[in-house]
């Protein structure tokens, strides 16, 4: 079984950015397509973007498409998060999936195998 550990939330003003990232290791971090979903409290987990293995294809969620990009760095088993334009209801934990197919993109989550710990991001106004 792979691990996910994420990292770079923390608390920011409206209107500010942050990068997350996400370090692989346990796998073939090139091989999987990989996501990042967050939850708030209260609320369901829900999927943002996706991005296929060889990084070639993504796919963000309406809600966040124009201000959140995904991108990877395979040769550092690495998967990033860029928020810009963070909001007040963009706080949540944020976390980082991954799933065994190549040519694949999801932004459901039972389409992952495992999953990192999770970051906190917190907006304030």
């Amino acid at each position: 079984q792979g691990r996910l550990v994420e990292s770079g939330g923390g608390s920011v003003q409206a209107g500010g950015s942050l990068r997350l990232s996400c370090v692989a290791s346990g796998f073939t971090f090139s091989t999987y397509f990989m996501g990042w979903f967050r939850q708030a409290p209260g609320q369901k987990r829900e999927g943002l973007s996706t991005i296929i293995a060889n990084g070639g294809r993504t796919m963000h969620d309406t809600s966040v498409q124009g201000r959140f990009a995904i991108s990877r760095d395979n040769a550092e088993n690495t998967l990033y998060l860029e928020i810009n334009n963070l909001k007040p209801e963009d706080t949540a934990v944020y976390y980082c999936a991954a799933g065994a197919r190549r040519n694949h993109i999801s932004l459901w989550s039972p389409d992952y195998d495992f999953w990192g710990q999770g970051t906190q991001v917190t907006v304030s106004s």
